[in-house]
């Protein structure tokens, strides 16, 4: 039996979770590949680059080149560094396209990131900068059994406890498998030696009683919680709790969350930058901000036998400015790119007009106080609903605090993220308000103020991140990385990290290592 064919028998019989479980004890999950920063050894003499956009990709590539003895020059649209690496809090002000302007009127200490929000501890490349730049990081609560899983189609439109959902749904599935070994079901795929160890271990993943079954007990509150918790003195006795019945479970969906917290990007530990995810633009901004020129729009790329040329303007004076270089490394998304003049191959041209942006939308709202924690006893983690908005963020920092806390209040993302975003920001907030009263009936008379980020309408990305295809990655993804003449691209677009900044990280390094070494081949 091979193991592809145990993956699949896993997953038809346990479902994704599962075998996502399986596939990582295998090794069949992998992590970055990153092992420290690229070697650039040799004698650049003086070779030049102008480096476009000052996000993590861009800041990465900078860092490295410059540190390798090239002239660097970061050109940055923004009049910040650090690109979708970014956080909004009280007083900052965000304007979309189309003019709507945004204040954010957050408590101090409070934040969103509307960009990336958590960091893998597999993500060994921005791990690695983390650490050297001193970005000091905290835990960020990705999974938490308190919080809650939520169907308008189920339970009446209740939400659900993550713990309840998740210790019903293994223990059913533990005794329907376990019936089926026991049946002889599988003995074309697993010799009785095997099948034995199969049931031993069905009982203590399932929470399954000495009889094999998933029934109301010690074993199974001990994983779903119980009726009544044991305490102490005479009225110490626990109350075992009741299970959703196997049908219940499997008719309400609920369990599709499951197996998202299993990714191998979202296991614990994951990590958070304390103060938000700008904090890891301020480390490369102390380590490399001096090579960046800010409100710089560039509006062409030109290459010859000798160099590059980039036109670009000063968004403050409005005044058209020009930059040269021996090399250009891109990382403007592919979004804005494909609508800047540049000469390159059709290869490459094809590329980069091939990768659509995710639409997305960010909505982060301030309540006077921490209702989810002194009413829900919920503290971080993420609740899922099929709401539009998604996912409901609660804060991993300031646990127990006394006055405001701000939740993000909605992550959602395709084609209903077109539709929210085109209402006006306040209105965006307001319905997000109205669709998670149905989780937190507190939301309306604990609202203080909001803000929203609908990611098509930013205008420095004008989506979220690149969606690749496997045809379009068959057809396309190698002509992106090639150098053209001498020009490369990087970032999350050119990865198969896509969405991370891990992706960026990863891809700048392989791309100044090769513009490395056609450097010094003259």
């Amino acid at each position: 039996m091979t193991k592809r064919d145990l993956l699949g028998l896993i997953g038809k019989s346990a479902g994704a979770t599962a075998m996502y479980m399986a596939m990582s004890t295998f090794g069949q999950a992998a992590a970055s590949p990153f092992k420290g920063p690229v070697k650039l050894d040799g004698d650049p003499k003086g070779a030049s680059v102008v480096i476009l956009g000052a996000g993590v990709a861009g800041m990465v590539a900078a860092l490295e080149l410059s540190r390798a003895g090239y002239k660097v020059q970061v050109l940055e649209f923004n009049d910040r560094i650090g690109g979708r690496s970014w956080t909004l809090k009280g007083g900052d002000t965000y304007t979309e396209l189309g003019g709507a302007t945004q204040v954010c009127q957050f408590s101090p200490g409070n934040y969103i990131n509307p960009g990336p929000w958590r960091i893998p501890f597999n993500h060994y490349g921005l791990m690695h900068y983390c650490h050297e730049l001193g970005v000091q990081l905290e835990t960020f609560q990705q999974l938490n059994y308190n919080a809650y899983l939520h169907s308008t189609q189920a339970f009446g439109g209740k939400p659900q406890r993550y713990r309840h959902i998740q210790a019903d749904y293994y223990g059913h599935v533990s005794e329907l498998l376990a019936k089926a070994v026991k049946k002889s079901a599988l003995d074309d795929v697993l010799t009785r030696e095997d099948g034995e160890l199969l049931l031993e271990s069905l009982r203590g993943w399932g929470a399954l009683d000495k009889d094999m079954r998933y029934v109301k007990g010690a074993a199974s509150s001990g994983r779903r919680g119980w009726e009544k918790n044991p305490g102490g003195g005479l009225a110490a006795e626990p109350i075992p709790s009741e299970p959703l019945s196997t049908e219940t479970v499997l008719r309400s969906r609920l369990w599709r969350s499951i197996g998202g917290n299993l990714t191998y990007d979202h296991q614990q530990a994951m990590f958070q930058p304390v103060g938000g995810m700008e904090q890891v633009a301020k480390g490369f901004e102390r380590a490399a901000g001096h090579l960046v020129r800010l409100n710089s729009k560039v509006t062409k790329i030109q290459q010859g036998e000798k160099g590059v040329t980039v036109d670009y303007l000063d968004t403050k004076s409005g005044q058209k400015l020009t930059a040269t270089a021996d090399w250009c490394v891109c990382t403007i998304p592919l979004s804005i790119l494909s609508q800047i003049p540049m000469n390159v191959g059709a290869d490459l041209d094809a590329a980069i007009h091939a990768v659509p942006y995710l639409p997305g939308l960010k909505v982060g709202i301030e309540f006077k106080r921490r209702f989810w924690e002194q009413d829900e006893q919920i503290y971080g983690g993420i609740t899922s609903t099929d709401l539009p908005i998604a996912q409901i963020s609660y804060p991993s920092y300031g646990y127990g605090s006394k006055g405001p806390g701000t939740l993000l209040a909605a992550y959602s993302n395709g084609a209903f993220a077109y539709e929210f975003t085109s209402l006006p920001p306040a209105e965006r907030v307001q319905r997000a308000l109205e669709w998670g009263a149905q989780i937190h009936p507190q939301y309306k008379d604990e609202f203080a103020n909001g803000i929203a980020v609908g990611w098509h309408r930013v205008p420095w990305t004008q989506g979220c991140f690149g969606i690749w295809t496997e045809q379009s990655r068959v057809e396309h993804y190698k002509n992106l990385c090639q150098l053209d003449g001498r020009i490369v691209l990087a970032g999350e677009h050119a990865s198969y990290v896509g969405g991370w900044q891990e992706g960026g990280i990863t891809s700048a390094l392989d791309a100044i290592g090769r513009l490395h070494q056609r450097a010094l081949a003259g």
